[in-house]
């Protein structure tokens, strides 16, 4: 019985960069590149390099020179674009190299994409925005299902859903979830809820008091099964507001919800700070919002 061939989707950067695909430029399987003939990708995933770090491998390299060749893919004779190690790229020019060992790699724009993902992905230098902007990249530009794209990144369907999801929280939370103040299980929990306000409040506790995941599912949980306004039991004492005030506010949010003639959202903490949300269904709506406060400005 014959060999069987796997394909390579799914297998990684391994897989989709063979030596058989390099420039050997000789007998070397590897290439000296001047830095000056290299540019970056315009489509790379990573969009944070932490200077700090930037500067300890530039020390590294001064001392011991490139370990791992960066990948690149020529786009005209002489000049080729990164596909994968622009941090050790940046960190050579820091150390004053004028060249960098690479692998020459024939790549369209699609593979280009899909190769500094997996790449990043598979060395964990990615944040989880950028995984999930890269992902959601990937199926815009090239018109891909989630499960397409999970057999062409070898992700799970549902680890792929998951990452898109939290590109619809509120920007805040992704900014927090950007600089790892909280982490992917976090975001998940507060998902779970439908109100952006209410993830807010969530979040903004979750940096107060520092809780786990597990507890900020708990949170999530029993917030599900009562008013926004009302942080559950879960909560710390210090944290809770005064059961009267959830009272009061209630009659607020109700009587802003009246006057504007839409759901209005309200929340607070237990130090009496809080937002209130103004909900509108289209520009028309968000028009004639503007309009009742333009009236109440000539109310002398």
């Amino acid at each position: 019985m014959g060999k069987q061939t796997k394909s390579p989707l799914g297998r990684g950067i391994g897989a989709l960069i063979t030596m058989d695909d390099l420039n050997t430029g000789g007998s070397s399987s590897i290439n000296e590149v001047e830095l000056s003939k290299i540019e970056t990708n315009p489509e790379q995933p990573r969009s944070v390099f932490d200077a700090e770090t930037l500067e300890e491998l530039a020390a590294s390299i001064k001392a011991f020179g490139i370990i791992q060749p960066i990948t690149l893919r020529e786009i005209q004779p002489d000049k080729y674009q990164i596909i994968s190690g622009e941090r050790r790229y940046r960190a050579s020019i820091s150390a004053g190299l004028m060249s960098i060992p690479a692998y020459i790699k024939k790549a369209d724009d699609e593979n280009m994409v899909e190769m500094a993902l997996i790449e990043n992905i598979q060395r964990e230098d990615l944040n989880a925005i950028e995984i999930a902007l890269a992902f959601q990249t990937l199926i815009d530009k090239h018109n891909l299902t989630q499960e397409k794209l999970s057999e062409r990144v070898g992700k799970k369907r549902a680890t792929i859903a998951n990452f898109l999801r939290i590109l619809k929280l509120p920007a805040e939370i992704q900014i927090g979830l950007k600089d790892k103040k909280i982490d992917m299980g976090h975001a998940k929990s507060l998902l779970s809820l439908d109100d952006p306000s209410t993830q807010l409040m969530v979040y903004e506790q979750i940096l107060e008091y520092g809780f786990s995941v597990r507890k900020t599912e708990e949170i999530v949980k029993e917030l599900n099964r009562t008013e926004p306004t009302e942080l559950p039991e879960a909560l710390p004492t210090a944290a809770k507001p005064k059961r009267k005030a959830s009272h009061e506010y209630d009659e607020l949010k109700d009587q802003l919800s009246s006057f504007f003639g839409v759901k209005v959202s309200l929340s607070c903490n237990d130090k009496g700070a809080g937002k209130i949300s103004i909900a509108f269904d289209d520009e028309i709506e968000l028009q004639r919002i503007l309009q009742v406060f333009d009236s109440l400005k000539n109310i002398s």
